[in-house]
C-alpha cells in the first residue's frame, strides 16, 4: 500500500532538489535509473569543457598565424578569401550587434572576422556531423567548405601562395604535421578551402582555424566523482584524436595501457571485437552519430546500464537508446525530447549529482522497506499468535487504521525525504538485476522485526510487566500501555531504519521533514492515550507508566545497535 505512494514522493522531491543543481528531469524513472550507472558517454565540446570557443587564429600553408583581423589587414587579398570563406559559409548571423543562430564554432568564427564581400547562396549544406564538413555554392560559381582536416585535405590539390595565387599542392605531410603541433596542444582544428568552380574537387587550401576551448575548472570534479562511483566513462567526440587525448588524460579519463581510437578504428572493428577491448576503450575521436548508437547497443548486450549525453539532433537516436539520456540545455529541442534528464549547464558535474540522487532515492526506498517490513512482522505476529496465548485482539481496527497511517503515508513522506551521502558515490554501481531486499535488510527486518514481536509478546504475558501497570478487572490500563508500545517501538525502529550508522542521528538534519513527522507522530499517540476513549481502547496512563513503556519501546535502539555493531566487525567497514 505504501510503496508505490512513497516511490512517487521520494522521485518527485528529489526532481525539486536537482531542479537547484541545473538539472531537469523529464522522466521520473531516469533519476533512479541515473544511480545504476555502469558506463557514460559523454561529449567534450560544453560538457567536459566550457563551450566557449574562441579563435587564437588562423594558419596559412607557410605556418604564419595571424591572430586577428587587423594583422590579416596587411594581406587584402588573403584577407577577402578567409573573411568570405568563414563568413558566407556561415549558419550565424549578426542581428543588432548580437551573433545569432548557428552552432558554437560558427559563433567562434562569426566574431574572428566580421566584414566581408557578401556573395549570394544558391546551394548551401549545412554541417553534418556524419560528413564533417559544411559548404556552400554563390552565384559566382564560388565553393567554400570548411570542416575536418582528415575529410577536405585529401581534396585539396592546390595552395594560396605568399601572393594569393594558386599553387599545386605536392605534399600534403607539412600541413598535417602542422596540424597534428597544434591538436597536440588540445586545440581544434577547423580547415578552410575553396573552388572558384561548383564542385569540391580540386579544392584550394585556405589554412586552418585554431579554436580554444578550456577545460572546466569542475569537470575535474565532476569526471573524479563518476570514476570513484565505479562508472566507467568514454569520450566521445568529434574532435581530433590528439585534441581528445589532450582532454582525455587532463581529466584522467584516459591512463596507461588504455586505448582511444577513431571512427573509422571504430568501425573496422566487430561487434564481438569491440566487446573484448570495451573494458580497456576509453576515447573515440571524429566521432560519428551513428558511432554513439552502436555503442550504447553493444554495451547494453554485455547487460551494462549506459548513460549517454548529447545535443544534437543526430544524438538523439543513441539518447534514446541508452538507459539514461542526459541532453544539453544548449543543445536542440529534439535531443531534449529524446532524453530523460536535460543537464541545463551542460556541466558533468551535474550529471555526476543525478548519479548521487539516483542512488539516494534506491537508498531511500530501502529505508521504507526496512521500516514497513519490520512494522509489519511484528503486527502479523502479535495477529496470528495472539489467539494462542489468549489475547484475541491485541490491536483493535481503529489502532491498526492509525498504525497504517504510520507506516504507510507518513512514513513514506519521511523517508521520502532522506538526504544524500557523498559517501554513496563511493560505492559500485548495483547489478542491473540486484534484488531490493538485501542480505543487510533482510537482516534488519528480521531480528528487529521478531525482537519487536517478542517484546510485545513479553509485556503481554510476563507478570512483571501487568504489575507495573494500574489493574482494572477490564485490563483497559494495560491494553492502552501496550498499543503505546508498539506504536513507539515503531517510532524507534524508524530511526534504526533510516541509516545503517550506529550514530542514529548522523545526517538527521538534512531531513526535517523526519523529524517533523514523528514528533508529531509523537505528540498525537500521546493525546490519543489520554483522549482517545473507546474509539481507540485508550484510558490513559500516568506520567510514570508512560515513561516505563518508553523505556522498554527503546530497548529496539540498543539491540539494533548490537546487531551492527556486530556486521561492523565482521566486514571490518563502518555502514552509512
Amino acid at each position: 500500500e505504501g510503496l508505490p505512494m512513497m516511490v512517487a514522493l521520494v522521485l518527485s522531491t528529489n526532481m525539486k532538489k536537482l531542479l537547484k543543481d541545473n538539472v531537469l528531469v523529464r522522466k521520473l524513472v531516469g533519476i533512479e535509473t541515473a544511480g545504476s550507472l555502469n558506463l557514460l558517454l559523454t561529449d567534450k565540446t560544453g560538457t567536459l569543457t566550457k563551450g566557449e570557443l574562441s579563435v587564437l587564429g588562423i594558419c596559412d600553408y607557410y605556418g604564419r598565424i595571424f591572430n586577428n583581423e587587423i594583422e590579416l589587414m596587411k594581406y587584402p587579398k588573403y584577407l577577402n578569401i578567409i573573411s568570405k570563406s568563414i563568413n558566407i559559409n556561415n549558419s550565424s548571423e549578426i542581428v543588432d550587434s548580437k551573433i545569432l543562430g548557428g552552432n558554437t564554432t560558427d559563433q567562434a568564427l562569426k566574431k574572428f572576422i566580421t566584414i566581408y564581400e557578401k556573395e549570394e547562396i544558391i546551394i548551401k549544406e549545412p554541417f553534418d556531423s556524419n560528413l564533417k564538413y559544411s559548404s556552400v555554392t554563390t552565384t559566382k560559381d564560388n565553393f567554400y567548405i570548411k570542416g575536418a582536416s582528415e575529410v577536405i585535405l585529401p581534396k585539396c590539390k592546390y595552395y594560396l601562395d605568399k601572393n594569393n595565387k594558386k599553387e599545386l599542392l605536392t605534399n600534403h605531410q607539412d600541413i598535417e604535421e602542422m596540424i597534428s603541433k597544434y591538436t597536440q596542444k588540445g586545440m581544434r582544428i577547423i580547415m578552410l578551402a575553396f573552388n572558384d568552380k561548383p564542385n569540391n574537387h580540386e579544392l584550394t587550401f585556405i589554412g586552418i582555424v585554431l579554436i580554444q576551448d578550456e577545460i572546466r575548472e569542475d569537470a575535474y570534479d565532476g569526471v573524479k566523482l563518476i570514476q570513484d562511483a565505479g562508472i566507467k566513462v568514454i569520450l566521445i567526440t568529434g574532435d581530433a584524436l590528439d585534441t581528445a587525448l589532450v582532454v582525455g588524460k587532463s581529466l584522467k579519463i584516459l591512463n596507461n595501457n588504455e586505448i582511444a581510437i577513431t571512427s573509422n578504428e571504430f568501425n573496422n572493428f566487430s561487434n564481438d571485437e569491440i566487446k573484448e577491448i570495451l573494458p580497456k576503450l576509453k576515447i573515440i575521436a571524429r566521432a560519428k552519430p551513428i558511432d554513439k548508437s552502436r555503442l550504447v547497443k553493444i554495451a547494453q548486450e554485455l547487460n551494462i546500464v549506459v548513460g549517454m549525453t548529447g545535443d544534437g539532433v543526430n544524438d538523439a537516436s543513441a539518447l534514446k537508446k541508452a538507459d539514461v539520456g542526459f541532453s544539453m540545455g544548449s543543445g536542440t529541442e529534439v535531443a531534449k525530447e529524446a532524453s530523460d534528464i536535460v543537464i541545463l549547464d551542460d556541466n558533468i558535474k551535474s550529471i555526476s549529482n543525478a548519479i548521487l540522487f539516483g542512488r539516494t532515492i534506491f537508498k531511500n526506498i530501502r529505508k521504507f522497506i526496512i521500516f514497513q517490513l519490520t512494522v509489519n512482522i511484528c503486527a502479523m505476529t502479535l495477529s496470528i499468535i495472539g489467539p494462542f496465548i489468549g489475547i484475541s485482539t491485541p490491536v483493535t481496527v481503529m489502532q491498526m487504521l492509525w498504525i497504517n497511517m504510520i507506516m504507510d503515508t507518513l512514513a513514506g513522506l519521511a523517508f521520502a525525504y532522506e538526504g544524500s551521502n557523498i559517501e554513496f558515490m563511493k560505492e559500485k554501481p548495483k547489478d542491473k538485476n540486484v534484488p531490493i531486499i538485501n542480505n543487510y535488510m533482510y537482516g534488519e527486518i528480521i531480528f528487529t522485526g521478531f525482537y519487536s514481536s517478542l517484546l510485545c509478546i513479553l509485556f503481554l504475558k510476563l507478570p512483571i510487566f501487568k504489575d507495573i501497570i494500574r489493574y482494572d478487572i477490564n485490563n483497559y490500563y494495560f491494553m492502552t500501555a501496550f498499543f503505546a508500545l508498539f506504536i513507539f517501538i515503531g517510532i524507534f525502529n524508524a530511526f534504526n531504519a533510516r541509516t545503517k550508522a550506529r550514530n542514529l542521528v548522523y545526517n538527521i538534519t538534512q531531513n526535517k521533514v523526519f523529524l517533523i513527522i514523528f514528533f508529531l507522530v509523537t505528540l498525537i499517540q500521546i493525546y490519543l492515550i489520554y483522549h482517545g476513549g473507546n474509539i481507540f481502547r485508550t484510558y490513559g496512563l500516568t506520567i510514570k507508566e508512560l515513561f516505563l513503556v518508553i523505556i522498554i519501546a527503546f530497548s529496539v535502539i540498543p539491540f539494533d545497535i548490537a546487531r551492527k555493531t556486530y556486521l561492523i566487525k565482521k566486514n571490518n567497514k563502518e555502514y552509512l
